[in-house]
């Protein structure tokens, strides 16, 4: 169980800060995968991504106190949230009665469950659905090819789903382009081509081979030039989120054509997709600024 204005040091593509009296049921989990669940009191999303823990370790400092580690790559949000009930009955067994009406109080307030796998795969099929990549294919084309139409026809395994990195990649895209209204965060355009397909790209802040996460906070939506020119460190954001450009590389009058007249980043509407702090600080370390053209600067 996760919110955003956790009191504890939570990240749900990093860390899971929890007390002792889950040692046993987390210190179970480790290689192996878990759901994140909003409690009502938290807000509307229910169940919405998934990781691997990868590690239990005491946390540093604190008595009592422990840290879930995730284990980079995996953390993967849902497509869409899935809703805490399915026709009026939760998705948790432990959770619903015989009659299949909701339970109250008792494991209703665990904030670490056990999850079955049938309900693990249960939510997951709702979550992130198999055929996502088709969906995503076929989203603004009336006519499939019927290529795509066999392929919808092979059911891959649960896990496999989640390590495959094309689906993974299209979950990514689709909730960054989502999170950002489709829109530039740096150029602040808003381009679809003629079948409505937005043209807006979805860049990681810190790349996936630096252990860089498919979390929202990890992401950037940005036109295609300007993914071309952050990948390569030709631009970066600050730390209050005001755009850096190489000024060695890159010409004025194309940041001028580029970048919106503000110098600022345009930030999602819901402030748990903004940018994380620290993956911005790696780009800004590690890759801004380390680019040199073969053929000279950006024209």
């Amino acid at each position: 169980m996760h919110k955003a204005d956790s009191i504890y040091d939570d990240e749900p593509d990093k860390v899971y800060d929890f007390p002792r009296s889950y040692l046993k049921a987390v210190s179970e989990a480790v290689d192996d995968w878990i759901i994140y669940y909003e409690p009502v009191k938290a807000g509307r999303r229910g169940y919405f991504a998934v990781a691997k823990i990868g590690e239990v370790i005491a946390k540093p400092g604190v008595e009592g106190r422990y840290l879930a580690l995730i284990e980079p790559g995996t953390y993967l949000p849902f497509d869409r949230s899935v809703p805490r009930l399915q026709g009026g009955s939760p998705l948790e067994t432990a959770l619903a009665e015989p009659d299949g009406s909701p339970k109250k109080g008792g494991a209703v307030q665990l904030a670490v469950r056990r999850l079955p796998e049938r309900d693990f795969a249960r939510i997951l099929d709702i979550g992130l659905p198999e055929d996502l990549e088709q969906i995503e294919a076929t989203q603004y084309d009336p006519h499939p090819s019927d290529m795509q139409d066999q392929a919808a026809v092979f059911r891959r395994p649960v896990l496999e789903r989640l390590t495959r990195r094309p689906y993974r990649d299209v979950a990514f895209r689709r909730k960054v382009r989502e999170a950002y209204g489709y829109r530039c965060a740096i150029s602040g355009l808003y381009l679809r081509n003629g079948g409505g397909r937005p043209e807006v790209q979805a860049a990681h802040i810190k790349p996936v081979e630096h252990q860089g996460s498919d979390s929202v906070r990890n992401g950037l939506a940005l036109s295609g030039t300007l993914h071309w020119m952050f990948d390569r460190g030709l631009i970066s954001v600050a730390e209050d989120m005001s755009i850096l450009v190489s000024r060695n590389k890159v010409p004025n009058d194309a940041v001028d054509r580029l970048i919106l007249p503000d110098g600022k980043l345009r930030l999602p509407e819901d402030a748990r997709s903004w940018p994380h702090p620290e993956n911005l600080r790696w780009h800004r370390e590690n890759i801004f600024g380390q680019y040199e053209p073969e053929t000279g600067p950006l024209i």
